[in-house]
């Protein structure tokens, strides 16, 4: 590589252009398939689509017990309280609350009984393990798929303060690298299409 290519990559990682990592649909459908080689498969798979279904936090995500689930508009949500015990309520996809609830009556779970019994760290080595099973080649994190549910959210509503709601972020910043990130990535497909002959 050149210097002044490796030099633009930098700053492509740098303060300037600031492109927040993620997984694609295909990727997060490629991951929860590496899950299913393990000895704890439905849960596992639960857990990487609780995280990117929902955004969130895999501390959040941890301490999820059947208590937790609630409605809103007869639709599904996640009392959760977040990051500097800030209560949130947290939009939760039907289909996943479905599973979720029909996983938790299959194990016996208790109001009070955790989906994912287990530390952090066993969190973490779930998610690399189904990455590293599924083939794929990007740095794969139990955050990044909070990334990733952030991006799909602000591609489909557009709405960058309902997402700083849902995703317990004090701050907008971040929810406008991802805002940041999305008018990027589409201008620059816009500019592929230009023709020099």
């Amino acid at each position: 590589m050149k210097k002044g290519e490796a030099n633009y990559k930098n700053n492509l990682q740098g303060t300037s252009v600031r492109i927040v990592s993620y997984l694609s649909r295909e990727e997060v459908k490629r991951l929860s398939e590496g899950a299913k080689k393990g000895r704890n498969v439905e849960r596992d798979v639960l857990l990487i689509q609780l995280l990117f279904q929902t955004g969130l936090r895999i501390s959040e995500a941890l301490s999820l017990t059947p208590a937790k689930f609630g409605q809103f508009e007869d639709k599904p949500v996640l009392d959760i309280l977040g990051k500097g015990r800030k209560q949130r309520l947290v939009s939760c996809p039907e289909n996943l609350a479905e599973k979720l609830m029909t996983y938790a009556r299959k194990r016996g779970l208790d109001s009070q009984h955790k989906f994912f019994p287990f530390h952090r760290i066993r969190g973490w080595q779930i998610i690399k393990e189904a990455a590293s099973t599924a083939g794929l080649e990007k740095r794969v994190f139990p955050h990044l798929l909070k990334h990733s549910d952030a991006i799909e959210r602000l591609r489909q509503t557009g709405n960058p303060k309902a997402l700083q709601y849902h995703l317990g972020h004090s701050s907008i910043s971040m929810v406008l690298r991802y805002f940041s990130t999305l008018t990027q990535e589409g201008s620059l497909r816009i500019q592929h299409k230009v023709k020099f002959k």
